[in-house]
């Protein structure tokens, strides 16, 4: 008899051990939620580089992380590699860098680009050190950028479904700027 109320002891121990654990299991998956949804609608995001338009710089199946947050504080800035949704359809993301900025004029001459704004009203060349050394940009192309307008360009120009093509980058399709790399392990880096 008192063997059974041992067992019958044991069982009870059990169910209630099984019960803390499926509780302290759903206090977790609610704790995990509150934390990590935040950050993923807000903070950051993951994406995964495909195909070759921004290559030597991004190459297909790079793991990056998007930074969604400094958008909110600041403006995109000339050179900074963006994640966007593709205007013509977004439920696509696009990842390209930023040439020219709402208001500027926008004009490709002899293989360089050219930015004409209030600080450069005569224009400037855009020095872009992260391009292959035999990458042609292209010729005869102008573009007058509207408020809120963004003119982007994949760093293979041979390679790059870009504004060249479709035209200008509203800022609301913006989605953040590449942030971290996080794969492969030999290319990590972070974007200041």
């Amino acid at each position: 008899m008192d063997n059974e109320k041992e067992e019958n002891k044991e069982v009870t121990v059990k169910k209630t051990g099984f019960k803390q654990s499926v509780w302290e299991f759903i206090k977790f998956v609610i704790i995990a939620v509150i934390i990590v949804v935040p950050i993923r609608l807000w903070v950051a995001q993951p994406f995964i580089v495909s195909g070759s338009s921004m290559v030597p710089n991004f190459e297909n199946g790079e793991y990056l992380i998007v930074d969604e947050f400094s958008y909110h504080f600041r403006e995109p800035q000339r050179g900074e590699v963006i994640i966007f949704r593709f205007p013509q359809d977004p439920s696509r993301f696009f990842i390209k860098r930023i040439i020219g900025l709402p208001g500027e004029k926008v004009e490709m001459k002899n293989d360089n680009i050219h930015i004409y704004n209030e600080e450069f009203p005569e224009g400037m060349t855009i020095e872009e050190s992260y391009l292959a050394d035999d990458l042609k940009t292209g010729n005869g192309l102008i573009m007058i950028l509207d408020e809120n307008e963004y003119f982007v360009l994949g760093d293979n120009r041979s390679m790059s479904s870009d504004s060249r093509i479709w035209g200008s980058l509203d800022k609301d399709l913006v989605i953040g700027r590449a942030w971290i790399r996080l794969w492969p392990f030999n290319k990590i880096s972070i974007s200041f």
